[in-house]
């Protein structure tokens, strides 16, 4: 079995797990692999799990990167660009070792974060838009680092993009910026706003549920 580089929980299939499809869960800073494990279980019992934790412990919890503070405060906050690029390498060496270890179907990956994973989500799929067929970014943004990037393979590309109107901590600016930033690249977005601060609520979940139903 292939060594996975990223602690992190995998829930399997219930039944014939072999070549099925798996979502990869990246969670927000301070939280750990466990977190959003609610959510992805909605997602249905024939897809694999595969929930990372981040590498470094922050406050109990975990996160992929420190924050560069520079341009004013947290909601103006960018990724470290070494623990960025850290953080970025180990997730895409993860998934690639997870296709091995538990024969998932390489053609069926998808990409769910929040937060700082959404924002590490969004840019992987930026880097390597063959990696995965689908991605959701929840409250997250587009880093300066990877906003300008113009890959092959991202047209068409179904990108789930939500944020909260009363998120203090990711503005809703920073997230439709994402949305039109894919839109521009000719990615297959959808982008959906709730009336809530920096989590996911029942609507939201519904809707990425329909997304990942739709795509999977």
């Amino acid at each position: 079995m292939s060594e996975i580089p990223l602690e992190h929980v995998h829930v399997a299939p219930d039944d014939d797990p072999a070549g099925k499809p798996a979502v990869f869960v990246l969670h927000g800073r301070g939280a750990d692999e466990r977190d959003l494990l609610p959510i992805a279980n909605e997602l249905g019992d024939d897809v694999h799990v595969v929930s990372l934790r981040a590498p470094d412990p922050l406050q109990g919890g975990y996160t992929w990167y420190e924050l560069d503070l520079s341009g004013g405060g947290l909601h103006q906050s960018q990724p470290d660009p070494a623990d960025f690029r850290r953080s970025l390498d180990l997730v895409a060496e993860s998934i690639s070792a997870a296709v091995d270890a538990y024969e998932l179907d390489p053609d069926g990956l998808g990409l769910l974060g929040f937060s700082q994973g959404a924002i590490t989500s969004l840019s992987l799929v930026l880097e390597s838009p063959e990696t995965v067929a689908w991605v959701v970014g929840l409250h997250g943004y587009l880093p300066d680092s990877h906003v300008d990037l113009d890959p092959e393979g991202i047209v068409d590309k179904p990108v789930f993009i939500g944020g909260g109107t009363g998120d203090r901590v990711i503005p809703i600016d920073r997230v439709e910026g994402a949305a039109e930033r894919f839109e521009a690249l000719g990615a297959d977005v959808t982008y959906e706003t709730y009336p809530v601060g920096h989590g996911v609520g029942p609507d939201e979940l519904a809707d990425v549920v329909a997304f990942v139903d739709a795509h999977r």
